[in-house]
């Protein structure tokens, strides 16, 4: 089974211009966590993932891919 792209952080920090050091500063987070975040291998919890977006201050669906989502 292919890997999906379930989120779009890495896409995020780029059009903000943000790396993921600096998401790991402000989140408390080691740089290896974020690293697999941007990389889905594994996924932020949700509570995580709305921090996230008041961080970038972008709308936490922006940090979805929506087409992962099943209806």
């Amino acid at each position: 089974m292919a890997k999906k792209d379930v989120n779009r952080l890495k896409i995020m920090l780029a059009v903000t211009k943000r790396s993921n050091k600096w998401l790991a500063e402000m989140l408390g987070k080691d740089q290896a966590t974020i690293s697999k975040w941007c990389t889905n291998t594994c996924q932020p919890d949700l509570e995580t993932l709305i921090r996230i977006s008041d961080l970038l201050k972008v709308d936490v669906n922006d940090l979805l891919n929506k087409e992962c989502i099943k209806k």
